[in-house]
C-alpha cells in the first residue's frame, strides 16, 4: 500500500505544474498504463492462444492492483497517518467520493455529479466499442463455421485423377467405385454432422449476442467504487479494447502479407513451368526438323 501511494503521489507532483488539482487523477491513469504495459506480453500470449492460463493471467494480476486502489481511496488513514490522497480531486469531485456521495452533495447535475456522468459516458463508449467488436467477431466465427459445415468430405479433387494421361481404365474404374462407396458412407452420417454443426452455430450466435453486453457491467462497478477506482476501470478497459484491436490488425496484416507471398510464389512456379514447357516444345520442333532434313 505504501509503495503504491508513494508512486501515485510522486507522479502527481510531477504532473501538478500542468494539471493542478487533477494531477493525482492523471497520475492514476499513468499508473494504470504502466501496469498494462507490464502485462502486455501476457496479453499477446493470450491473444495468440499460447496457453489456456494466459488468457486469465492479465485479469487476475490486475485484481491486487484494483484492490490496493480501492483501499487507498477508501481508508481515512494509511500507515497510522491521515490519508492525504482523499484531498485530491478530478475537477470538482474528490477522488475518494462515490456516486452516491456526489448525488447527496449537489444532485445529479451538480459539479461532482457531472464528473461522474462524464466518467460513466466514457465507460459506456468503451463498452459499446467492445460490444460491437465482440459481435463482429462472433458473426465471423458463425460464418466460418457455416462455411466449414458446407464442405462435403471427399469433395476435394486430388491431383492425378482419372483424367491424368496414362491412367488405365481399370484404375479409373477402381477410383470411381471407391469414390461412390465413400460418398455413400458420408451420406449416411451427414445428417448427424449437420445437426451438430447447426447446434454449435446457434450456440455461437446466442453467445455472441450475450457476451459483448457483459462489458457494460463496468458501469455498475464504477457507480459503487470511489472515483479513483472508476478511473482505473476506465483506463484499463479502454486499453484492453484498443490493445485487442491493434493485435487483430497486426494479425490481419500478417495474413494478407502471407497470402500475397504465397500467391506470388505460385505465379512464379507457373511462369517457370510455362517456360520449361515452351523450351520442351521448341526442342521437340528442332528435333523434328532435323529428322525431316535427314529424310
Amino acid at each position: 500500500m505504501s509503495v503504491f501511494t508513494h508512486l501515485v503521489a510522486e507522479l502527481g507532483r510531477l504532473l501538478e505544474p500542468v494539471l493542478a488539482e487533477s494531477a493525482t487523477a492523471a497520475a492514476i491513469v499513468l499508473f494504470t498504463v504502466l501496469v498494462r504495459l507490464a502485462l502486455h506480453p501476457l496479453s499477446r500470449a493470450a491473444f495468440r492462444g499460447a496457453t489456456p492460463a494466459a488468457g486469465c493471467l492479465p485479469m487476475l494480476l490486475q485484481l491486487p492492483v484494483f484492490f490496493v486502489m480501492y483501499r487507498a481511496f477508501s481508508s481515512a488513514e494509511l500507515g497510522g497517518k491521515a490519508n492525504e490522497l482523499l484531498g485530491h480531486r478530478l475537477f470538482a469531485a474528490p477522488l475518494g467520493t462515490r456516486w452516491t456521495g456526489a448525488l447527496e452533495e449537489g444532485g445529479l447535475f451538480g459539479a461532482p455529479g457531472l464528473v461522474f456522468l462524464g466518467l460513466f459516458a466514457a465507460i459506456a463508449v468503451v463498452a459499446a466499442w467492445s460490444a460491437v467488436r465482440g459481435r463482429r467477431a462472433a458473426a465471423a466465427a458463425v460464418q466460418a463455421g457455416a462455411a466449414g459445415a458446407g464442405r462435403t468430405p471427399g469433395a476435394t479433387a486430388r491431383p492425378g485423377g482419372a483424367g491424368r494421361p496414362g491412367a488405365s481404365r481399370g484404375q479409373a474404374g477402381k477410383r470411381g467405385k471407391a469414390g461412390n462407396a465413400g460418398k455413400a458412407g458420408v451420406g449416411s452420417g451427414a445428417p448427424a454432422l449437420a445437426e451438430v454443426s447447426a447446434e454449435q452455430r446457434e450456440l455461437m450466435r446466442k453467445m455472441g449476442g450475450f457476451l459483448p453486453l457483459l462489458s457494460f457491467g463496468t458501469l455498475v462497478t464504477a457507480a459503487v467504487v470511489p472515483l479513483a477506482a472508476g478511473l482505473y476501470l476506465l483506463t484499463t478497459t479502454a486499453w484492453s479494447v484498443a490493445e485487442r484491436a491493434w493485435l487483430q490488425h497486426r494479425k490481419d496484416r500478417a495474413a494478407e502479407v502471407a497470402d500475397g507471398e504465397r500467391d506470388g510464389g505460385l505465379r512464379d512456379v507457373g511462369l517457370r513451368g510455362g517456360e520449361r514447357r515452351g523450351g520442351e516444345r521448341r526442342g521437340g520442333e528442332l528435333n523434328d526438323g532435323g529428322l525431316r532434313s535427314r529424310v
